[in-house]
């Protein structure tokens, strides 16, 4: 499983959001993302209700997570 401090396009603030991983730039956690296409939104829908969240961001976060269930070579 990769790290967090991996991904380019969220950052950690200790003060800001209870210390969440945010898309850079904003208050959005990185878990509403998920809750949100979890409860059935399209990232269309997460773009619309976030609006400063960018969708390079969206699919970065989205790639970085897919990738990191790649299993690992030995």
């Amino acid at each position: 499983m990769s790290e967090w401090t991996d991904c380019p396009e969220v950052e950690r603030r200790p003060e800001t959001v209870g210390g969440a991983w945010l898309f850079c730039g904003t208050r959005v956690p990185v878990k509403a993302l998920f809750e949100n296409l979890e409860d059935g939104a399209t990232v269309d829908d997460f773009l619309e209700w976030f609006p400063g969240v960018k969708r390079c961001q969206v699919e970065a976060v989205l790639d970085f997570t897919a990738a990191s269930l790649e299993p690992r070579p030995a």
